[in-house]
């Protein structure tokens, strides 16, 4: 499917995997709408050209519905969603404090299962209302697991619940949508270099990066860009969730 000319809608967009992502995307010629919490959205600044950035809760109807109602009205038809919007806060089952937060663990499943269901919904709802082309392509939507969906470390049980939902989403919902012309895929990255790793030492992330087979390193937020613009022109991609992590395989700690 063709990335030019179309419009795009990221979630998470205004710093790591969905700014890198929104950035690919406008440089093939889409125009970008990046969704991000309103306060995300004041502390980014400007954005380069092609890229309009929305404050929205991803796991609110009525604020990505006004989104999307925006990109209809700028009449660029829908053929593309990414979800990248997603949080990581770590808890044993049971800690020294006593056991996981449980509204802790709502909230991680809300932003992360939730939000990336609701984008998806409507996304899809929108792209099934503009004409196929040719082959009867509407759109693509792609979801972001995380490799924590299958080996979850200690203290990841609500990421990595949350992350295995969306894995688990993947093949129904591409069966969900096929009639609609839409495909579906996930991407599983590993140890990315994002804002969220920011906080570690230069010694942490270098033992990080020592976990990981082959090249050895973290990821760059470009490499997962990458692959979503791989994966909405490669016409045969479906139903999948590809693994984006250096063959890594997490250790329990």
């Amino acid at each position: 499917m063709d990335i030019a000319g179309s419009a795009a809608l990221v979630t998470g967009a205004a710093s790591g995997l969905g700014a890198a992502t929104a950035a690919a995307l406008a440089d093939r010629g889409a125009r970008v709408y990046g969704l991000d919490l309103p306060k995300a959205v004041a502390e980014a600044g400007p954005r380069p050209d092609g890229i309009t950035l929305l404050g929205a809760d991803v796991t609110e109807e009525a604020a990505v519905r006004e989104a999307l109602a925006r990109i209809e009205a700028d009449g660029a038809p829908l053929r593309l969603a990414v979800n990248c919007a997603g949080i990581a806060p770590s808890a044993r089952i049971l800690g020294r404090k006593g056991p996981h937060d449980l509204e802790l663990f709502r909230t991680v499943l809300n932003v992360n299962l939730l939000g990336t269901f609701n984008v998806m919904r409507l996304a899809a709802e929108s792209m099934a209302r503009h004409e196929p082309d040719d082959e009867g392509r509407r759109g693509v939507v792609v979801n972001t697991a995380s490799v924590a969906a299958f080996e979850g470390q200690v203290g990841q049980i609500a990421y990595a619940a949350s992350k295995a939902g969306v894995a688990g989403m993947t093949i129904t919902a591409a069966r969900d949508l096929a009639r609609h012309g839409i495909r579906v895929v996930t991407i599983a990255p590993g140890i990315v270099d994002t804002p969220m790793m920011a906080g570690f030492t230069e010694e942490v992330r270098a033992s990080l990066a020592a976990t990981v087979t082959y090249p050895q390193r973290l990821a760059a937020p470009g490499e997962y860009a990458r692959l979503v613009t791989m994966i909405v022109e490669h016409d045969y991609l479906n139903g999948e969730t590809i693994r984006m992590d250096g063959a890594l395989r997490m250790s329990a700690r």
